[in-house]
């Protein structure tokens, strides 16, 4: 399978099968929440979207990044959502670049979002997929965020066929300017154990496809067979 690797400015609209890889902490933080039994999960573009989601379905639970502020009842922290109970909740996630990068693939033919924690499973739908080629999107810093770049890399070798050592993809992340800023507190919304969980390879046995329902852009769990 060809493979390119791209930051969301890159992003042009022709990706048939995209990954859309945001490692600390979006689809961290969303593999989480289903794993804490979301059903859905709405992507919003920005806040005031979000919150006008909210408004017209009063029962969601809307999470952003940064700090708690009125209106939004969770932050994006992966740490914080495993201790959440969202049994058959539906959540709207707005983050910095997670979302937005989804958002710009969301009419793909088939666009997954990813992180280390759902990597194989990732991997697994690609392949069942028999796509010809793949537009991995690293969404941060432009798409030079050293840990996005290194799951991008470990899921291009899963595709290969390979069965790479996860360690140096993870020492990557795990040295990365993003892991500095969750681990020294420059994030708020954070919590202490947000890095280890972000760096936890196949914690889920179900990847994340994106789709359009009833004029949203929506993420549900896909779980391998």
């Amino acid at each position: 399978m060809e493979s390119r690797v791209v930051g969301i400015p890159e992003v042009d609209g022709t990706e048939q099968v995209a990954v859309v890889i945001d490692v600390m902490r979006a689809f961290t933080t969303a593999a989480w929440a289903f794993h804490r039994g979301v059903g859905k999960i709405v992507l919003a573009r920005d806040v005031d979207e979000a919150l006008a989601i909210k408004a017209r379905h009063p029962g969601w639970l809307a999470l952003k990044d940064g700090a708690l502020v009125g209106g939004f009842d969770l932050v994006n922290s992966p740490a914080l959502i495993r201790e959440a109970d969202l049994g058959g909740r539906t959540v709207i996630q707005k983050t910095t670049a997670g979302t937005v990068g989804a958002l710009a693939v969301g009419e793909a033919k088939l666009a997954l979002c990813a992180s280390f924690v759902v990597a194989g499973a990732t991997a697994e739908v690609l392949a069942d997929a028999g796509a010809d080629s793949v537009t991995f999107v690293a969404t941060g810093e432009d798409g030079r965020a050293a840990e996005d770049l290194a799951c991008a890399e470990y899921l291009d070798r899963l595709l290969a066929g390979d069965r790479p050592d996860p360690g140096p993809y993870l020492h990557r992340a795990r040295t990365s300017l993003a892991a500095d800023d969750l681990r020294d507190g420059r994030r708020l919304g954070a919590h202490p154990a947000d890095v280890e969980l972000c760096l936890e390879v196949d914690r889920f046995d179900f990847a994340m496809q994106v789709g359009l329902e009833d004029g949203m852009t929506v993420l549900r769990p896909v779980r391998i067979q």
